[in-house]
């Protein structure tokens, strides 16, 4: 009589691939000269959230927790009324698709999509590898004058997004570079930890040659609050190495110090002396502000800032940017946002918008930083995860401040949203329940699947 030999099933593949897939497809070089428009990773990501939608239905599964409900749905009631009050049906279409994608769509799969930690840190890697590629890519242009067109020299790092989009490479190696911090200060394998703080530590060349202040402000409040979560002893450690380490870049740069030097020096000079660039994000800034003294409640409606611009803009501000290099031609783009977040919502959305999109921001943030708390206390695994999901909205929310919603990389800005999400809303405190004698678990995080780690 033969014996059965036990046989482990294998793993099934992970329900998170899409949205792999869809970090993996901002790899892809943007066309010189493209103009804006859906690229192939937001094609890929509504196909995601296509995805979850059937596999909720196929598998009969509970949807999201009515808490996880109201965060990420809080924001649909003030874009839809903003939609109304564009300029045009058209427009106004528009504009809801893309917040709708951005805020509430894609960050909710990603939360359903998302069953345990280790699918959570498979994403996180997976922004950790998509920021290696384009950090080489950006500290190759530097090092070969063929980047985008920065003082009169084609050495500003821009990855494969283009001079049309110089924050594109700066936003992605950021990503990585916070998820890299926050696996590194976890408890995990040592071998995790050695290569997250390795890769972390590479990450921190193309993001100086970026010149991307806003970027430089994010990382640094993002990783700074990274620390401290983690430890204060650990975060002066971990400072006094950082620095070090920043003197031996700066230090072997070159021609290169002198810009970066001049380009940090810039960021205090917003007052006495600014430069034209800084002048005109202050101008359209003050342009927003003037849009939602018009209308406080409603704004001027969705895409409606490049229409209103000019009658609340003063002659201060110019004509458009120049944009050269990197494969491109010389190109005069205009200034179509004010390069805030909150006041472009504030602008065309009004007090209603920012409420709500704001509101759903900071209650994730609370959620977070409540259950990094008590995974503290009780010492629950999972602690990397906690400081990537806060780290990554940190970033967001500071960088919202120097920057708006636009280009390849957006979509990268939802899958963020939904990583935080899934451990601010979905993430179970400790172990979950056993199930029932021959029935399974379901629900968002009973999976059948997989056993949560």
């Amino acid at each position: 009589m033969a014996l059965a030999l036990p046989l482990k099933s294998p793993r099934p593949w992970p329900p998170v691939l899409p949205v792999v897939a869809v970090i993996a497809l901002v790899a892809l070089p943007v066309a010189p000269g493209g103009e804006g428009g859906a690229g192939p990773a937001d094609v890929l990501s509504a196909l995601a959230v296509l995805y979850c939608a059937v596999r909720l239905l196929r598998r009969r599964r509970r949807p999201p927790s009515r808490r996880a409900a109201v965060v990420l749905g809080l924001p649909v009631a003030g874009l839809t009324l903003a939609a109304l009050g564009a300029s045009s049906p058209g427009e106004g279409l528009a504009g809801l698709g893309r917040y709708l994608q951005v805020f509430v769509l894609v960050p909710a799969a990603v939360l359903l999509l998302v069953r345990d930690r280790s699918d959570f840190r498979l994403l996180a890697w997976s922004f950790v590898a998509l920021a290696g590629w384009q950090g080489a890519v950006g500290v190759h242009q530097y090092v070969t004058h063929t980047g985008a067109s920065y003082q009169g020299e084609d050495l500003r790092a821009v990855g494969t997004f283009g001079p049309q989009d110089v924050m594109g490479m700066a936003t992605v190696v950021s990503f990585g570079l916070v998820c890299a911090v926050g696996l590194a200060l976890g408890r995990a394998d040592v071998r995790q930890r050695l290569v997250a703080t390795v890769c972390a530590g590479a990450l921190l060349l193309p993001l100086a040659v970026s010149f991307s202040r806003g970027a430089w402000i994010a990382t640094a409040v993002a990783c700074s609050a990274q620390l401290v979560l983690a430890g204060l002893r650990r975060a002066l450690t971990v400072a006094a190495v950082v620095a070090a380490l920043g003197v031996v870049l700066v230090g072997g740069l070159g021609v290169g110090s002198a810009m970066l030097q001049e380009r940090i020096s810039s960021i205090t000079q917003v007052a006495d002396a600014p430069d034209q660039s800084v002048t005109d994000r202050y101008t359209m800034w003050a342009a927003a502000v003037g849009m939602w003294r018009e209308r406080p409640l409603t704004g001027v409606g969705l895409k409606g800032f490049p229409e209103h611009r000019d009658a609340h803009a003063s002659l201060a501000l110019s004509s458009g940017s120049d944009t050269d290099g990197a494969g491109s031609g010389f190109v005069r783009q205009p200034l179509l946002s004010p390069h805030n977040m909150y006041l472009l919502v504030l602008g065309e959305q009004g007090l209603v918008g920012l409420l709500a999109l704001a509101g759903g921001w900071l209650a994730l943030l609370v959620c977070a930083l409540g259950r990094l708390r008590r995974a503290h206390r009780s010492r629950a695994p999972g602690r990397d995860c906690a400081l990537v999901a806060c780290g990554l909205l940190l970033w967001q929310l500071t960088d919202f401040v120097y920057a708006d919603i636009g280009g390849p990389s957006t979509v990268l800005t939802a899958v963020c949203l939904g990583l935080v999400a899934w451990w601010a809303l979905a993430e179970p405190d400790g172990p979950p329940a056993p199930a029932a004698a021959g029935r399974p678990v379901t629900g968002a995080q009973g999976d059948p699947e997989a056993v949560a780690r």
